[in-house]
């Protein structure tokens, strides 16, 4: 399986979701924002970091790069696309999912190993975990409070569209706790820790993030099967 890692100006953490694909057992693939191409990858990671300097709002000119359009239309079409922080915050530019990453609600810059819950493990992304399953990945943003009207986190928890929840408090002020979210089919996952530091012992807090991107993997063979 080929898991293509997008590029933007800006970008810190594309380096280490490359290789935590390459752990994970599949085929990293560098994609580059000015490319309106994704070399026939089978999945798609969006990075952490700072994406065109976060002038605007964060994300909101990544959403707008020419690979973004593929991104898309690959999404829509089932692709799994995960975006981790700042590709979260892309994600929710472009509309693929809901809500909007607003400024912490202590207005600071926010580091720590951070205590989650699996809500829901019926994504491309969480299946080797258990619903309920508690894990320990790092959290590091300044705009990481996920806000929605209550019509949609009201849809979001109804549809069991939450899929990581904050435990021990509260981080960064997002409301109903919420860490990372899906799109309806389960394809599209956001989230604000970033799983890509915790795939190796002795770097980051344990093995929990890994995961994820072991994930992707059974679900791209479950795809090529069918």
């Amino acid at each position: 399986m080929r898991v293509g890692v997008v590029t933007f100006p800006g970008s810190l953490d594309d380096g280490d979701a490359r290789r935590a694909v390459k752990l994970a057992g599949a085929e990293p693939v560098v994609l580059w924002h000015a490319d309106a191409d994704l070399r026939g990858v089978d999945a798609v990671v969006l990075p952490g970091g700072f994406s065109y300097g976060d002038y605007l709002r964060c994300g909101a000119i990544a959403r707008f790069a020419p690979v973004m359009g593929e991104v898309v239309r690959a999404a829509e079409g089932g692709m799994p696309v995960l975006g981790i922080c700042n590709g979260f915050q892309v994600l929710c530019e472009s509309h693929l999912l809901p809500g909007a990453l607003v400024r912490n609600d202590h207005q600071k810059f926010l580091c720590k190993d951070q205590r989650l819950r699996v809500e829901s493990s019926a994504t491309a992304w969480t299946s080797a975990f258990a619903p309920g399953q508690e894990i320990t990945i790092p959290l590091k943003n300044g705009e990481g409070g996920f806000v929605a009207d209550e019509a949609t986190l009201d849809r979001l928890e109804g549809e069991g569209r939450v899929v990581f929840r904050y435990l021990e408090g509260n981080p960064n002020g997002s409301l109903r706790d919420i860490a990372g979210i899906s799109n309806e089919r389960g394809n599209v996952v956001g989230l604000m820790p970033h799983p890509e530091h915790a795939v190796e012992e002795l770097f980051g807090p344990g093995l929990d993030g890994l995961g994820l991107f072991t994930s992707v993997l059974s679900a791209g063979l479950r795809a090529v099967s069918a």
